[in-house]
């Protein structure tokens, strides 16, 4: 395994961008940078042995400070939407940033975990894994979220072609948690076709069908002849022109799971790329980049990448009958999602 450090320029706070390149010998490639704890680049070969960037990204600080896309970023305080930019615990009301179609609350706020510094460090376990740790502290009162919350965010990369990221947390008051990575999956290499020659594969019985602003209406609506059945693997354009694009949960299952288990599967059969992912988290939500086009002075446009977003279900706070989000104080938050990158014979 080789690591190298880098630097990744200066914010416009003046805050110092660090990060940390791994790479296996098989030619899988990440880097992280604190800024966010986000993964910024993927690299690798196609089945001739050409390595190509495989998520969307940019390669200054500016960009990420700049966009809204949230490019592999980790994702929290609470990942996803939350209905009106309010919830109720305990009898009392919380009211988040609206930063989302004038009225919700998404991905942590105006200041969520993609846009603060976290610490950063290397980690390796002799020639078998090396990884990338990153830790926070997010303050009570944060984003108007109760509690101090400490969390850790783990990128590792094993020889074997497993990219895992791992996360704990833990808080000194109730409060709502429910982490996330976002990015942006182009199997392709370096975007030379959009997501819809995909051939992708959802094990998920049921999806939320969502509202005008995208949030989920809390029903539990089958998958079974819609658009929305991946329950075997199809390509992903056909779906997306009946469906007019998705950025919606699909139901893993019920709660929580102690260990991952293997529910998405999405390849590229030019290129030869394949990814295979296993999660403890008991929903994905599917985003297919509508609104990328927001970001053509970049050079990208809609459907250029696709989110996998393991998670718990979105506006859980604001639905009974959704798995609760809510860690106590004394409870360890946990969850882990493994990435499996193979090619295609």
């Amino acid at each position: 395994m080789k690591i190298s450090q880098f630097n990744f320029g200066t914010t416009k706070e003046g805050d110092s961008v660090q990060g940390i390149g791994i790479a296996n010998e098989k030619g899988l490639e990440i880097s992280v940078i604190n800024y966010g704890a986000t993964l910024i680049s993927l690299k690798m070969p196609d089945r001739e042995g050409k390595s190509e960037e495989c998520i969307l990204g940019f390669d200054n600080i500016a960009a990420y400070e700049e966009h809204g896309a949230f490019f592999g970023a980790t994702i929290g305080r609470v990942c996803n939407r939350i209905a009106d930019a309010k919830y109720s615990l305990d009898g009392k009301e919380y009211r988040l940033s609206v930063n989302d179609l004038d009225r919700n609350h998404l991905h942590g706020g105006t200041k969520g975990f993609f846009k603060v510094m976290w610490d950063i460090e290397p980690m390796i376990e002799e020639d078998h894994w090396a990884g990338v740790k990153c830790t926070y502290r997010s303050r009570d009162g944060e984003e108007n979220y109760p509690g101090n919350l400490n969390v850790e965010v783990q990128y590792i990369l094993t020889e074997t072609n497993q990219l895992i990221i791992e996360y704990w947390a833990q808080t000194d008051k109730k409060t709502p948690v429910s982490l996330t990575n976002h990015s942006y999956w182009n199997l392709s290499g370096n975007k030379k076709e959009d997501i819809s020659t995909h051939r992708l594969q959802i094990e998920a019985e049921t999806y939320l069908p969502v509202d005008e602003f995208l949030i989920p209406t809390g029903e539990f609506r089958k998958v079974e002849n819609s658009p929305f059945d991946f329950r075997e693997l199809k390509e992903v354009g056909p779906a997306m022109e009946k469906s007019g694009g998705f950025d919606h949960n699909f139901n893993l299952s019920p709660a929580r799971q102690r260990k991952p288990v293997n529910r998405i599967y999405v390849e590229h059969r030019t290129s030869g790329r394949a990814m295979a992912i296993k999660t403890t988290e008991p929903g994905v939500q599917f985003y297919s980049g509508s609104f990328l086009n927001k970001l053509k002075k970049w050079g990208i446009d809609s459907s250029d990448g696709l989110c996998l977003e393991t998670q718990m279900y979105p506006d859980a706070m604001n639905h009974e009958n959704f798995p609760s989000i809510i860690l106590y104080p004394g409870e360890l938050y946990r969850q882990k999602t493994v990435h499996m990158f193979s090619l295609l014979k």
